[in-house]
């Protein structure tokens, strides 16, 4: 099964998957992660090619677990349909499930805070600002998924309604 979570920076995906992640005994793997070691490789500069590069990765490191018969989960912004659809392709290539949870904080205060006081947890992780995230491109999901505010629930009932829906 490939779980794939998305959601603009702040709204709680990395917190939820890597909890769903845990209790599966899943591959997780983190965009962020990636990007920040490309990074700090030299392998990537910019915020366009850090992305590409990180999703690739993030790709083709899927494919090999999904190879394994291996779950994984994908923790990224996943912003626009070019990246979802590598997706969509991987699942269908390794005929097994995909289950998109895209992840919101429809508390805009609550998210503002968020991303003003977060921490980085990986070592020169360089977070967005207030204003990277609202001026992110984010288009809007088209097809069938799990909608979760992260604002209006805790984190355990959440990641058991996911857990629910990927069962």
């Amino acid at each position: 099964m490939l779980i794939v979570f998305g959601g603009l920076p702040g709204s709680g995906k990395t917190t939820l998957s890597r909890e769903t992640a845990r209790r599966l005994g899943a591959t997780w793997l983190r965009i962020d992660s990636i990007e920040t070691s490309l990074i700090r490789c030299g392998l990537a500069t910019g915020s366009d090619t850090v992305g590409t590069a990180g999703y690739a990765v993030a790709h083709d490191l899927a494919d090999t677990h999904l190879a394994l018969d291996r779950a994984v989960v994908i923790d990224a912004v996943n912003p626009v349909e070019e990246v979802r659809e590598l997706w969509r392709i991987l699942a269908a290539a390794h005929a097994v499930p995909l289950r998109v949870v895209e992840v919101v904080c429809a508390d805009a205060a609550e998210h503002r805070r968020r991303v003003e006081t977060r921490v980085a947890d990986i070592p020169g992780h360089k977070l967005p600002s207030w204003q990277d995230v609202v001026d992110r491109e984010y288009e809007p999901w088209s097809e069938p998924r799990l909608t979760l505010d992260s604002a209006a629930h805790d984190p355990d009932t959440l990641v058991s309604e996911v857990l629910a829906y990927v069962a």
